[in-house]
């Protein structure tokens, strides 16, 4: 996410009308809200179509942001929806597509299979958190502005997160796997 300018600048020059406001909002938030919606969905395709639903009701709703500074979770809670909706929808959730970046010594289909069913039996908003982490790459900061919660609950979320895939890997049988 690059940021020249504040979110709540960018959010005032696009209710005034300024498409390139808008359009660099949508260039910052576009590859977290896909992972938001990617760890509801667990479908990449589908998480792309959500984030993109998200972006188009918020363009309708901007004016209704009373607090443009917080910009990032009003559009992530849009995005949530959006990817329920679709769930809701009979849509498959998190499907074999879905794998953030996960080093792992053996690389055979046994192991991708049970690092993709720890991730599916996690909570979402936990889900939510590694995807932002290690899929989208983000920092604790960014991640922080776009879930509208502290750096040190992104932190206890991570390592609860990766607590529970290294017991259930462990209980597969798959020792050897580095998350």
């Amino acid at each position: 996410m690059v940021e020249d300018k504040p979110d709540s600048v960018l959010v005032e020059g696009a209710i005034r009308g300024e498409g390139d406001s808008f359009t660099e909002l949508c260039g910052r938030y576009y590859g977290p809200m896909v992972a938001i919606a990617d760890a509801i969905l667990g479908d990449r395709h589908l998480a792309e179509d959500a984030a993109q639903q998200a972006f188009a009701k918020a363009a309708v709703s901007l004016p209704s942001l009373h607090k443009p500074e917080r910009f990032g979770s009003w559009l992530a809670a849009i995005c949530r929806n959006a990817a329920r909706d679709l769930l809701r929808g009979g849509e498959k959730c998190c499907s074999a597509d879905a794998l953030p970046a996960v080093q792992a010594e053996r690389h055979d289909d046994d192991v991708g299979d049970a690092v993709r069913e720890a991730l599916r039996r996690l909570e979402p908003p936990a889900r939510e958190v590694i995807y932002l982490r290690f899929y989208d790459g983000l920092s604790y900061e960014q991640i922080s502005a776009i879930l509208g919660i502290s750096e040190q609950a992104i932190n206890g979320r991570l390592r609860r997160a990766k607590r529970t895939l290294a017991t259930y890997l462990r209980r597969q049988g798959l020792d050897e796997v580095q998350i």
